[in-house]
């Protein structure tokens, strides 16, 4: 039976997440953990100057004989740029690492090369082998999961990891904030960390051997080795998006991509085109849902952002003319595509089932024993 529509009375979060939950006055779970989390995890005033300290200052301390103390990453968007940004305020000496996963816009590449010329901070770019990406990619669309970002966020992560590892660093410092961050349902997506998730997709519907991408593993995923090793400064300070990209733009000269992620054309297209028509579901909501708790902007704005589509006509039809090239598909195997089948995470018997089992739990009870006695 077809749930009756219904949209939250603080954000726009409404049930095209399958698993939203609405309290008696109709406010979605998604803002209760909003709020809940700005609670444990953000720090403001002066109690977040104080906490930024002691962590720079340890940063500082701990690689004083390094070349670079810690690690960023860059896309070029607001959210990296202004961590880059920020960084060189406090006085560190970050390693900015860009992953070229053949996506980038013009725009992207631009800015991502203005900001580190800018603020003086090198870049380490990763090039993903197109070969094996794009076989890759490929097999996430034909899975009909609704995020074909799993692959590149995952090997995001693992290139930050590594290259930390390389010039013996420990911090990686991102620009994941949870003011803005924290309404994605997870049945839009999840996995991100999930090697097996992805490696079993890409063993049913792939075709190109993986030598080269990064990954991580079992061990990995039910024991992360990063859990203290990524900061997110952004909830250490009063970040604000409103505010912060007129201060990149006068800074820095960064330029604005019109949406959150539209760095990458893929990204742009799979956003605004792919999910909205295959999965009815608009990533939108979710942003504008982060950003109206936040305080950033009011709830009847967001509702008039949302009667707007998603992004231009003539772009999305230049897009998907641009990934049909670079797929090397043709429109008819594209819609054959879009109208398989929707299938979820728990479709391809990832990892992530072994946190509901037993075993499960008894090791973790005693990795933390272990771990906090050490």
């Amino acid at each position: 039976m077809t749930r009756p529509y219904e949209i939250c009375t603080k954000c726009v979060m409404d049930t095209s997440d399958p698993d939203i939950v609405f309290d008696e006055q109709g406010v979605c779970n998604h803002c209760h953990t909003h709020d809940l989390q700005i609670k444990r995890k953000v720090f403001s005033g002066e109690e977040g100057e104080k906490k930024l300290k002691e962590i720079v200052d340890r940063i500082k301390d701990k690689n004083k004989n390094n070349d670079y103390d810690c690690v960023i990453g860059v896309s070029g968007g607001v959210d990296s740029t202004y961590v880059a940004y920020k960084v060189k305020q406090l006085g560190l000496r970050p390693l900015a690492v860009h992953l070229d996963n053949g996506w980038d816009s013009e725009l992207a590449i631009k800015n991502v090369e203005n900001i580190c010329r800018k603020l003086e901070i090198d870049l380490h770019t990763i090039v993903l082998d197109w070969n094996e990406f794009r076989d890759l990619q490929l097999a996430f669309l034909k899975a009909s999961t609704p995020d074909s970002e799993i692959p590149s966020d995952h090997a995001i992560v693992v290139s930050m990891l590594r290259t930390a590892k390389m010039i013996n660093v420990d911090n990686i410092l991102t620009g994941y904030n949870v003011k803005t961050e924290t309404h994605l349902p997870a049945e839009w997506s999840q996995g991100h960390f999930d090697w097996g998730y992805i490696k079993n997709i890409h063993k049913k519907f792939g075709k190109v051997k993986l030598k080269t991408f990064p990954h991580l593993n079992l061990a990995n995923f039910l024991f992360p080795p990063y859990s203290k090793k990524f900061i997110n400064i952004l909830d250490y300070i009063d970040f604000s998006k409103k505010d912060a990209m007129p201060i990149l733009e006068k800074e820095i000269g960064w330029r604005y991509y019109g949406g959150k992620h539209y760095e990458s054309i893929y990204t742009r297209w799979f956003q605004g085109y792919w999910l909205p028509t295959k999965f009815g579901y608009d990533k939108r909501r979710s942003h504008l849902s982060s950003l109206i708790c936040a305080g950033e902007i009011s709830r009847d704005s967001a509702l008039e952002e949302l009667k707007k589509s998603t992004y231009p006509e003539d772009l999305q039809k230049e897009d998907t003319a641009y990934v049909l090239k670079k797929f090397d598909l043709t429109q008819e195997q594209l819609d054959s595509i879009l109208n398989a089948p929707r299938k979820s995470y728990w479709d391809y018997a990832p990892y992530g089932r072994v946190y509901r089992t037993l075993l499960y739990r008894v090791l973790r009870k005693l990795y933390r024993a272990v771990k906090h006695r050490g």
